[in-house]
């Protein structure tokens, strides 16, 4: 898994056709108007930082996917296989909502 696979999970399908990317805070960021939300390779961990209401919203699938989050953050583990139809469906709703990071 890398972080590549993030780009690519928000074209894919039409997650977010028309957004750009972007570099904010130091991190690739899809970009329409405002930040949707950002994405960075840690140490040991991708971080998924789509902010707090999308965090608060997905929570509980977060919690039964086995994936730490915090107020903002989800940090999903090189070892686990990346969710990518629940990173498209968090992405989409900051898009749609305009909650975001």
């Amino acid at each position: 898994m890398c972080a590549g696979s993030f780009r690519a999970s928000g074209r894919r399908c039409g997650a977010l056709p028309d957004c750009e990317e972007r570099i904010s805070w130091s991190m690739p960021t899809y970009w329409q108007g405002r930040n949707i939300i950002h994405f960075a390779a840690n140490k040991k961990h991708i971080g998924l930082y789509p902010g707090p209401e999308a965090v608060a919203h997905f929570s509980e699938e977060l919690d039964q996917r086995g994936l730490a989050h915090s107020k903002g953050s989800i940090r999903i583990p090189y070892s686990y296989a990346l969710p990518l139809d629940l990173v498209e469906r968090i992405a989409t709703w900051c898009q749609e909502t305009g909650n975001h990071a």
